[in-house]
């Protein structure tokens, strides 16, 4: 392994880089070189990252090459990406359900509306306990989608298209959002703030003509989450 360079080759290359004597352009330009090595340093260990989890390896497996806890590995290098380890059962199921729900409908992709259909089927889940707080049900959103993408004859292939772009946007987003309420977890209802937050997908479109929204959703989880069964 190439040796890191030494202090005095950091100090001397600032310099250089720096073309002036005065000490704060050097400081400056400093900040701007260690900045770099830093985002250079995470990058070359987020493809390592990466290349582990596409080779099976698990997050356990990953932070403890690192020396860090499990938590903290996800939370630098896929924070964004929730794997099944961080998705709770009824997560799951509700992702299982968009693609049960886009084929239903005789869609050959799963979009955000598919995702939001999909949080109501694990009942015992925050996001379905919240909606029915808000009269939004699951019929009212299948027939408001139906008026923007008409349901076409079920397809004859059980197995659900690929995510659109934004759909996969939102699930890797229930991963922040979760992140943001203090929890460990992605559970239905960080899918279903996820969706409510992407304000140009058709889910949270629905969810505005239905009279909810993000803040709403959000301080109704926050309402719900303790004492529910994840």
């Amino acid at each position: 392994m190439a040796p890191a360079p030494t202090v005095t080759q950091l100090v001397e290359e600032i310099r250089s880089d720096a073309a002036t004597s005065d000490p704060l352009v050097q400081l400056i330009t400093a900040a701007e070189m260690v900045a770099a090595m830093n985002d250079a340093s995470d990058s070359a260990l987020g493809f390592f990252v990466d290349q582990c989890r596409r080779s099976g390896r698990s997050w356990a497996e990953i932070s403890e090459a690192l020396g860090v806890t499990k938590q903290a590995a996800h939370k630098r290098f896929n924070a964004a990406e929730p794997t099944a380890e961080l998705l709770t059962d009824r997560a799951q199921a509700a992702l299982f359900a968009a693609g049960r729900e886009a084929v239903a409908m005789g869609h050959n992709y799963v979009g955000t509306e598919h995702l939001l259909l999909g949080v109501f089927d694990p009942r015992g889940g925050v996001a379905a306990h919240v909606l029915n707080e808000l009269r939004i049900s699951r019929k009212a959103v299948r027939e408001r989608v139906a008026t923007t993408v008409p349901a076409l004859p079920m397809r004859s292939s059980a197995t659900p298209g690929p995510y659109t772009p934004r759909a996969t946007q939102c699930v890797t987003r229930a991963s922040s959002e979760a992140v943001a309420l203090g929890h460990e977890y992605v559970g239905t209802e960080h899918l279903l703030l996820a969706v409510a937050a992407d304000t140009d997908g058709l889910a949270a479109r629905v969810l505005a003509e239905l009279g909810t929204n993000y803040d709403d959703l959000r301080a109704g989880v926050i309402k719900k989450r303790s004492g529910f069964d994840r």
